[in-house]
C-alpha cells in the first residue's frame, strides 16, 4: 500500500492508504477533496478510519457513504458516524490485504482517541504531532503523556502519520526551550524549506520526535530548566513537567 496526504481546510491532512484499486481513508473531514483523489486515481473507498469525532476529522463522513454506502467506519463506539467500533487491541482491515491495522487506545486529546498501526508506521491522529502533541479537550494530561509515552517506546523509523500541519509553529515552541539542540535546529530549517515549497513537513519519525519534540524530552535537562524558569520552581516529576508545558504551549 501508498500513503498519500490529501490537504484539507487550512491545515489538516487526510491519509489515504491505497494500492491500484481500493483505497482507506483516514479522519476525513471534508469529502470533497478525497472525492477527487479516489476519482482521480480510479479507486475505491474501502474504509474510513476515525480517531476521533472532532467535526475536521469526520465532517465528510457522511458524503463518503453517500457515494460508498457499503464503505465501513472504523473508530471509537461514541462518535455517531462510526459503523464498526473497534478499540485497544482490536483490527481495522483493507480489503485485498492481508495487514491489518492494529488499534491502540491513546486517549488525552479526547478520552477516546485512536491510534492506528501498521508495521513501521501510526496513523495518530491529533496525539502526537510534528514537534509536538495535541491539546487537551475532554481526556486529562495523565493520559495524554501516558499515551505518548507509548507512541515513544515504537521503533525510531517509524513513520508518524499525524493530521495537522502545525509544525512550524510547534518547533517556534521547542526553540524557545532547547535553543541549543542541533537536531532541533538542522530539522527547523529543513522544515521551513518544505513549507516555502508548498510540501508537507510530515510524515515525521518516531526517532525524530524523541530527539526534538519537548513533549517527549520533559526529563531533558534543558527542558526541566526552562520550566523551572517559567514556573519559578522545578516540576515535581515527569508528569507535573509536561502538564505545566502543554499548559504553557497553550498561551505561548
Amino acid at each position: 500500500m501508498r500513503v498519500s496526504p490529501v490537504p484539507a481546510f487550512a491545515d489538516n491532512y487526510i491519509w489515504v492508504l491505497h494500492d491500484s484499486t481500493h483505497a482507506l481513508v483516514v479522519d476525513p473531514g471534508d469529502a470533497a477533496p478525497v472525492q477527487a483523489f479516489l476519482a482521480e486515481h480510479q479507486l475505491t473507498l474501502a474504509g474510513v478510519l476515525i480517531t476521533h469525532g472532532h467535526i475536521d476529522h469526520i465532517g465528510g463522513v457522511s458524503a463518503l457513504r453517500a457515494d460508498w454506502p457499503e464503505t465501513p467506519v472504523y473508530g471509537p463506539a461514541d462518535v455517531a458516524c462510526v459503523t464498526q467500533p473497534v478499540g485497544e487491541g482490536e483490527s481495522a482491515s483493507l480489503p485485498g490485504h492481508g495487514e491489518a491495522l492494529t488499534v491502540w487506545a491513546t486517549p488525552g486529546h479526547t478520552a477516546n482517541h485512536l491510534s492506528y498501526l501498521l508495521p513501521g508506521a501510526v496513523f495518530c491522529g491529533d496525539t502526537l504531532f510534528a514537534c509536538g502533541c495535541g491539546r487537551v479537550f475532554d481526556g486529562t494530561p495523565t493520559q495524554l503523556h501516558a499515551s505518548l509515552q507509548r507512541l515513544a517506546a515504537l521503533p525510531d523509523d517509524t513513520q508518524v502519520y499525524c493530521t495537522h500541519e502545525y509544525t512550524l509553529a510547534n518547533q517556534r515552541f521547542a526553540r524557545h526551550l532547547e535553543p541549543d539542540n542541533a537536531v532541533l535546529l538542522a530539522r527547523c530549517a529543513a522544515d521551513e524549506a518544505l513549507r516555502a515549497q508548498g510540501l508537507p513537513t510530515v510524515p515525521t519519525t518516531i526517532g525524530l520526535e524523541r530527539q526534538t519534540n519537548p513533549f517527549l524530552r520533559v526529563n531533558q535537562p534543558a527542558v526541566r530548566a526552562a520550566l523551572a524558569a517559567e514556573l519559578g520552581e522545578a516540576p515535581a516529576d515527569a508528569l507535573a513537567a509536561f502538564t505545566a508545558l502543554r499548559e504553557w504551549k497553550n498561551r505561548f
